[in-house]
């Protein structure tokens, strides 16, 4: 009697009311639980349809091949064999495991760098198509319609340009209305000027003596180090950068980050330019051109203006103080005068008398002076009103490398090969010249604080120099920083300044109407391991008569 679902012996054996089927009791009501019928006929069941069957206790027999040692044996080889088939069975379904894991891992691996070089040429498409944006002409009605068929996109369409006598481009000229703008500011700045008092906070010389290094930051390429020219957007703590490399960089001094760096030009960068509104930018290069940059709200900025009216290496970039022009110097003996809304030169002033090219240039604080400094060691003063040259100095040796003037409006401090010289306007004389290095380390930049009191010069070391007012003189203890230096820039914000090298000043160093003033310094090229002064001046207004 075996169970009809197990086939062996049953120990609780039982049976069906209505099959009579036996059954093993644990087998049955499991089977009723789970099914509620019969597992045989399929019939529905219940337990009480299932009837217990009282048998005596039976001792089961052995098994044949367990009656004697050579069964038993038999019966664990048997077990061996089976044991040994089944991890030969798991050992192959292992291997075949571990082929298709190297495969997908495999094509994992092929799949990144597919898209590592998919990356790769969508980055490299975005940035040819960002500069094919910067160079393609915009439509004419994105910008200022004066001129507008001869500007696209601010880039010079040389053959719609109108030619004036003798194939020359026609240029419209400083109009009566630009030069009453001109007038108004100069009157409105000069007012300003006379109310304005050196702050009492002024940093002592000693504090000088205290200024450490914050931070070194890589911001061009080193495969063309140098930086050439340096400009700080005070209001929104951006410094701005023009290398070798080409391209010019925009820094935020808070975070420490590169905002934007700006590619286009095909040589060196030699001037950078914030404007004081509308966020525009400006730069000029050694490729002969001027770019007009305006910003965006995403921080990025688009070419809007390519200038080309030189003919030779773009020298030197200023802003007007009315923000609406801006004037270019360049080595082909010309500087141009541009209304900055359309990009259009209003005047290209020739000076006949210069054979190398002007080399630097900067407006006068009141916005009706135009200074530029010449490859022939002369610096000229322009009336920007008639474009007539109104006064030149001579005395230097070598190219005048920067022009830089007080904001007292009196004085003027120009560097050259041997050094920096300053001169007075109201007299058209040099009173003072600093020449503390041998003739063959060049004063790369000069640049005068906003206060007036201080004047920087970028050279072979970090210098300061202070007027004594009991010896009437300028004295010559210096406190020096060993620093590489082709730019420098005056920081008129909050307490410090990031370039590849800062020093940070004390809280008392206020400047006219911002909080505190920084000076800043910028290293230059390092293709040399000869180094460049920088020095600064404390230049006070009122001991000079």
């Amino acid at each position: 009697m075996n169970c009809s679902i197990s086939g062996e012996v049953p120990e609780e054996p039982v049976i069906l009311k209505n099959s009579g089927l036996l059954f093993e009791r644990r087998l049955i009501e499991r089977h009723i639980s789970d099914y509620g019928k019969c597992p045989i006929t399929g019939e529905p069941l219940t337990m009480d349809d299932i009837i217990p069957i009282k048998t005596g206790k039976v001792v089961k027999p052995r098994p044949v091949q367990a009656a004697s040692i050579p069964g038993m044996l038999g019966m664990f080889q048997i077990e061996w064999d089976s044991l040994m088939l089944a991890n030969f069975a798991l050992e192959q379904q292992l291997h075949t495991a571990r082929q298709e894991l190297s495969h997908a891992l495999y094509q994992h691996d092929a799949a990144c760098r597919v898209i590592a070089r998919l990356k790769k040429e969508r980055d490299e498409a975005r940035g040819q198509l960002a500069l094919a944006e910067r160079q393609i002409p915009m439509s004419a009605s994105a910008v200022t319609t004066v001129n507008a068929s001869a500007i696209s996109n601010g880039k010079r369409v040389a053959e719609d340009e109108d030619l004036g006598p003798g194939g020359k481009k026609f240029r419209p000229g400083i109009s009566a209305s630009i030069i009453a703008e001109l007038t108004d500011c100069n009157a409105s700045l000069s007012q300003l000027r006379k109310k304005r008092q050196t702050p009492p906070t002024l940093a002592p010389i000693d504090a000088l003596e205290r200024y450490t290094q914050l931070s070194s930051h890589p911001l061009h390429k080193t495969s063309k180090p140098g930086i050439l020219s340096v400009d700080i957007h005070n209001s929104k703590d951006v410094i701005a950068t023009g290398g070798i490399d080409t391209t010019a960089v925009l820094f935020d001094r808070p975070s420490g980050q590169i905002l934007s760096t700006l590619s286009g030009h095909s040589k060196k960068v030699t001037s950078v330019k914030f404007v004081g509104k509308d966020e525009l930018f400006l730069t000029g290069s050694a490729d002969k051109t001027v770019r007009v940059w305006q910003g965006s709200e995403n921080g990025d900025y688009d070419c809007r203006h390519i200038l080309k009216d030189h003919t030779a290496e773009v020298q030197a970039v200023t802003v007007h103080a009315t923000n609406n022009y801006f004037v270019t110097a360049s080595l082909d003996n010309t500087w141009c005068f541009y209304d900055l809304s359309s990009g259009l030169c209003l005047t290209q002033v020739a000076d006949a008398s210069v054979s190398e090219g002007y080399t630097s240039a900067a407006f006068h604080p009141d916005g009706l002076i135009l200074g530029t400094g010449t490859s022939e060691a002369l610096v000229k003063i322009w009336d920007v009103k008639s474009q007539a040259n109104v006064a030149r100095f001579d005395g230097h040796i070598g190219a005048v490398t920067a022009i830089s003037f007080s904001e007292n409006g009196y004085f003027l401090a120009t560097a050259a090969n041997d050094g920096v010289k300053l001169w007075d306007l109201r007299k058209l004389r040099n009173f003072r010249t600093f020449a503390p290095y041998d003739s063959n380390t060049p004063t790369n930049s000069v640049e005068f604080d906003h206060s007036g009191s201080y004047l920087a010069l970028a050279g072979s070391d970090m210098r300061w120099v202070f007027y004594d007012p009991s010896t009437a003189g300028f004295g010559i203890d210096f406190v020096k920083f060993l620093l590489s230096g082709m730019a420098i820039g005056f920081y008129k914000l909050r307490g410090s300044c990031i370039y590849l090298f800062s020093f940070k000043f004390s809280k008392s160093f206020l400047v006219h109407n911002f909080s505190v003033s920084t000076f800043s310094l910028l290293p230059s090229q390092i293709q040399s391991l000869s180094l460049m002064t920088i020095m600064a001046f404390c230049f006070r207004q009122a001991t000079y008569h």
